[in-house]
């Protein structure tokens, strides 16, 4: 009953633009959000491009496990700067506006990068696995063609869950209003404006996701499973510590990550509150792309040990 009322509801006129309500109305807080905001993006974009460049320049750091970490810097990187710029910009903007195309573009894009994401995530967990429970056959199974495959896969298979959700949301009817709930385009809030029936959409979306999460995470957890049992099994206290400070960081990482993305994706329609899922998504939208670099890099005696050689040879340079 409600999605046939929903179907003869439909939109007088074309969609052209969206209206973005942003996180906050309230006109004391946008400019101390604006300037936090600003900060947090600054700080990501310095620290994920100083670990793509760091990592792709400084031949001790080719290894299989910065190999991962600079594809992570690149998705965080990514999502990132599909979000935070025009969140940024609505803050002082008198027009919160964005286009029809362009918001089909930001969703696409940021499928794109999240969906790339959690499975770059789960091949970290796979190679930690593999230094730690069969550190002799390291440099044989984490071979070159391997570490690229692992990531390459994902690229292809999120482009094709970006690009269908995309064209399958976009291909449905718009309601009267145009006003988005949210402060940049993603599924649930688009879902809630749709007059045509959104039944199909919700159970793609709710297979779609669950393809994304639980594969992904099922790998993390087996994969920790494995190291759990190799650590405890060791004798040295000395090796267990080292053991432990090598995936300590990953796996606090994943489980805010993939923690937040079910909280938001995975429950009913009903249930949601977009002014909670919209502080669920700040965290891992903006705040979690500015936590990895300093979690997986700036703790890491390499990265420090690369950094110290960058600044040290530019300081060399004659002026």
């Amino acid at each position: 009953m409600i999605h046939m009322e929903k179907r003869n509801h439909t939109a007088v006129n074309q969609v052209t633009e969206f209206i973005l309500m942003g996180i906050t109305n309230n006109p004391g807080l946008q400019a101390p959000l604006f300037a936090t905001f600003l900060i947090i993006y600054l700080v990501t974009v310095i620290g994920n491009l100083g670990m793509i460049i760091l990592t792709h320049f400084d031949s001790k750091l080719h290894m299989p496990m910065y190999f991962f970490l600079r594809h992570l810097s690149i998705t965080d990187l990514g999502y990132s700067t599909v979000v935070g710029p025009k969140m940024m910009a609505n803050f002082v903007a008198k027009k919160t506006t964005i286009s029809y195309n362009w918001c089909a573009t930001q969703l696409a894009t940021f499928e794109f990068f999240i969906v790339s994401e959690l499975f770059i995530l789960s091949a970290m967990a796979y190679d930690r696995y593999v230094a730690i429970c069969k550190p002799l056959l390291y440099v044989v199974i984490m071979s070159e063609k391997v570490c690229w495959a692992l990531v390459l896969i994902p690229y292809l298979y999120s482009i094709f869950v970006a690009l269908f959700v995309t064209i399958k949301l976009f291909t449905l009817s718009f309601c009267d209003s145009n006003i988005i709930r949210y402060f940049y385009c993603d599924c649930l809030p688009l879902m809630s404006m749709l007059c045509s029936d959104t039944h199909e959409l919700e159970v793609i979306i709710l297979i779609l996701s669950a393809c994304n999460l639980f594969p992904s995470l099922l790998i993390v957890l087996v994969s920790y499973t494995f190291i759990f049992v190799s650590i405890f099994r060791m004798n040295s206290a000395e090796g267990r510590y080292k053991a432990f400070s090598t995936c300590g960081s990953h796996l606090t990482s994943v489980v805010v990550f993939y923690g937040t993305l079910l909280f938001i994706y995975l429950q009913p329609k009903s249930s949601h509150t977009f002014d909670i899922d919209k502080m669920a998504s700040v965290f891992y939208t903006l705040v979690i792309p500015m936590l990895n670099p300093l979690i997986y890099s700036l703790r890491n005696k390499e990265v420090k040990g690369a950094l110290k050689r960058v600044l040290t040879n530019q300081c060399k340079i004659p002026a």
